[in-house]
């Protein structure tokens, strides 16, 4: 069987940071004063400093899992995957998202598709406490094939609470976070290894009792519990473990990160495995491998943070001197 990669699917992740560098390189113009950066571009969210507080800025979008939604006409949860996808980002910096402005481009005006991605933004705001002041939507008729969502999301953060990574140390242990599947990254490979298998996204889902469709729609998990979390715990970093899977974890610090006891993913992951012939580092590197969020701070305080991030939480591995490994794999 030929085992397929993310990049063969059309996704290659090395040519995305290339193409991000590329543009950082020309990014310089800063603000100073009220409302100056805080941060550099590359983490999770951007800061400015407004004084005694820092606003937190991010955006993102759903990606190609929409092109599922438009197979089997169901909308109701992208709009879910929408908010996630921004305001996680928020909490990855420990900040607490207050808005939203989303923005829905279409090749088509269609009021039903339209009522259903917005029952899904509402059910995102409501979970992760914010309002959502506006948007746009845009009939781009030459550019859009079907439609596209993305946001931007702002929150609010005590300077003294900002987590930017800075204090992650040798010692330090790693909470893993279950995900609810995949949430909204590694489509583009998901998709192409449907398309080659047997399957259909109308057929059930084996050993499960959803379709295949409905499965990879599973929306995304919000995680509001950060807000608590970095109020309760010192916490020395925090990572949205989304597109290039374990890979984001280099984002937060430059010390190694060592799982030995990764949680186990959700039966999607392996499926998706077997039917693309997809072998386990690939995986690793793709998806988030029912790993959603990842708390890293000291041992002493791993179980408070398990207790506030909920059921399936718990100590995967800890902070070491160099290298990223994941049980045999490295990376």
């Amino acid at each position: 069987m030929r085992r397929l990669t993310y990049a063969e699917a059309g996704v290659d992740i090395h040519q995305e940071n290339r193409s991000i560098e590329a543009m950082k390189a020309l990014l310089k113009s800063r603000r100073k004063g009220f409302g100056a950066p805080m941060t550099e571009i590359g983490h999770y969210a951007g800061l400015l400093d407004m004084g005694s507080f820092a606003l937190a800025m991010t955006t993102d979008g759903v990606g190609s899992k929409v092109l599922i939604a438009n197979a089997i006409s169901k909308w109701d949860t992208v709009g879910i995957d929408c908010i996630a996808m921004n305001v996680n980002d928020l909490y990855a910096i420990g900040a607490e998202p207050i808005a939203f402005v989303d923005y829905l481009a279409v090749e088509k005006v269609d009021p039903e598709r339209a009522a259903q991605i917005a029952v899904g933004l509402a059910r995102g705001a409501e979970i992760s406490n914010m309002t959502i002041v506006g948007g746009e939507t845009a009939s781009l008729p030459e550019i859009i094939r079907g439609f596209d969502l993305a946001g931007t999301a702002i929150g609010v953060v005590d300077k003294d609470k900002v987590v930017t990574g800075a204090k992650i140390q040798e010692g330090d242990v790693l909470v893993g976070v279950p995900s609810s599947g995949l949430h909204s990254n590694g489509y583009t490979l998901a998709r192409r290894i449907i398309a080659e298998s047997k399957y259909t996204y109308f057929d059930t889902m084996p050993g499960g009792d959803k379709s295949i469709g409905e499965e990879l729609l599973t929306p995304t998990r919000i995680y509001p519990e950060i807000v608590e979390l970095v109020k309760r715990c010192d916490v020395h970093g925090l990572a949205h473990i989304t597109g290039s899977g374990l890979l984001k974890l280099r984002r937060i610090s430059k010390l190694g990160f060592e799982i030995t006891d990764p949680l186990e993913p959700q039966p999607v992951f392996r499926f998706l495995q077997e039917q693309g012939g997809v072998d386990e580092a690939e995986m690793y590197r793709t998806f988030n491998m029912g790993m959603g969020f990842v708390v890293v701070l000291e041992e002493s305080e791993a179980k408070e943070a398990c207790r506030i991030m909920g059921p399936g939480s718990r100590v995967v591995g800890s902070i070491v001197k160099e290298g990223l490994k994941a049980g045999s794999l490295t990376f």
